[in-house]
């Protein structure tokens, strides 16, 4: 039962796309083991948010954006719609642009790899079924394995690493705390909750095989976690070591080649082309969920284009859209990877006080209601990503207002 169930949650919670990877590689790289301290907390947190979804979708077999529209009123899913699709739509470009960074790598132009990876994602999806999609997405998921293999590589100072873990770090600076922000809303993102309840719908996950979605979630949030981990140990142990800087990605890969060998640098940059091509499918795919819910389109990886023209219309133009503006000369590439993550710890709070509201709800949710532990953890992340949120306003504005500004 459990494998037929099984995909949703693992899925999911290991989208580690190139804006992750740019921001793990600029927090281990920039700031050493001093942010791993976030890792426990993160992947205990991504597993109370997860669990809710997968549990609103098999409990009422509708999508978040479903529920806040049939519950909260069309005006107010518009304008979440409206922030979703740009933070979204960021996020795609943040995918394209790794694709193009991880290629230069290996010297291949974006010229030519952006619209070629464009082409893969949308035939992909437009061309396949629910099953065949899934499929794929769980064998894109099995490669993060390279990360693992790269941290041990890299063979970092392990009791420096573990004491790291467990005693918490914090630095009272504007480049600090926006780490802090994008590690967070890049690991838990708002299109997550989106993404994940319309693939248990979608799947048709019922009520009575809730208990083996939670497996499948415990498993996907372990193993993202997991992946995160080596990232950030793998950048510690040799760029932050090296008293190097990173900028870019492609300079986190580069520089591993003379600190921990050609065969590290190249499963790093393997990754990141993984990660890439793997969330340029997924995101536009949960917007085109998201939006379709919102305003009440057919949806679903299993209709065809002519079934659900409006669904796959959106999802091609999220493609275009986000792999046309990376093939503009000069484009920020890193700039667009890392605000991208930025912009979802500021946007994660208010799905999750959407999520709350709705999975509080006796008549949605009756007995499958969240229980105190979840409603206190659930809480406590919209909290201080609001107070990490409200303290980069006042270090962008003000730097010095919690100590130095670097």
């Amino acid at each position: 039962m459990f494998l037929s169930v099984i995909g949703p949650g693992i899925i999911t919670a290991n989208v580690d796309d190139a804006g992750s990877i740019a921001t793990y590689s600029i927090a281990g790289g920039n700031f050493g083991n001093t942010v791993l301290w976030m890792m426990i907390p993160l992947a205990v947190t991504l597993f109370f948010m997860q669990e809710m979804g997968v549990r609103m979708g098999a409990v009422t077999g509708k999508g978040l954006a479903d529920l806040i529209r049939e519950n909260f009123g069309v005006r107010i899913t518009f304008w979440l719609m409206v922030g979703v699709v740009f933070t979204n739509q960021t996020n795609t470009m943040a995918e394209f642009a790794g694709v193009a960074s991880s290629c230069e790598i290996f010297g291949l132009s974006k010229y030519l790899t952006v619209p070629a990876a464009a082409f893969l994602v949308w035939f992909v999806v437009v061309k396949g079924s629910y099953r065949s999609v899934e499929k794929i997405f769980l064998v894109a998921c099995t490669i993060y394995v390279s990360y693992v293999i790269s941290g041990f590589m890299a063979r970092p100072v392990w009791p420096e690493v573990l004491r790291a873990v467990v005693v918490p770090h914090f630095t009272p600076s504007s480049e600090y705390i926006t780490v802090i922000i994008g590690v967070v809303g890049t690991t838990i993102s708002p299109w997550m909750q989106f993404y994940v309840q319309a693939a248990v719908v979608d799947k048709g996950i019922r009520a009575s095989e809730y208990r083996f979605c939670r497996l499948d979630v415990l498993t996907g949030s372990v193993v993202a976690i997991a992946v995160v981990f080596f990232i950030v140990v793998t950048c510690a142990a040799t760029i932050h070591t090296a008293g190097y800087r990173v900028d870019t990605v492609e300079d986190a890969a580069r520089a591993l080649r003379p600190l921990a060998g050609q065969n590290c640098a190249t499963l790093f940059a393997l990754g990141l082309l993984n990660a890439s091509l793997f969330s340029a499918s997924i995101l536009p795919l949960a917007t085109a969920y998201q939006v379709a819910e919102g305003v009440g389109w057919e949806r679903g990886v299993n209709h065809s284009f002519r079934e659900a023209p409006e669904f796959y219309t959106l999802y091609t133009a999220l493609i275009a859209v986000g792999a046309g503006i990376i093939l503009i000369p000069q484009a920020p590439l890193l700039k667009i990877m890392y605000l991208s993550q930025v912009l979802n710890g500021i946007l994660l709070p208010v799905v999750i006080v959407f999520t709350l509201i709705l999975i509080n709800n006796k008549r949605l949710m009756g007995e499958f209601r969240n229980g105190r532990g979840y409603n206190v953890a659930a809480y406590a992340t919209a909290a201080v990503i609001i107070g990490l949120t409200a303290m980069l306003v006042l270090t962008t504005l003000w730097p010095g207002v919690f100590g130095h500004p670097g």
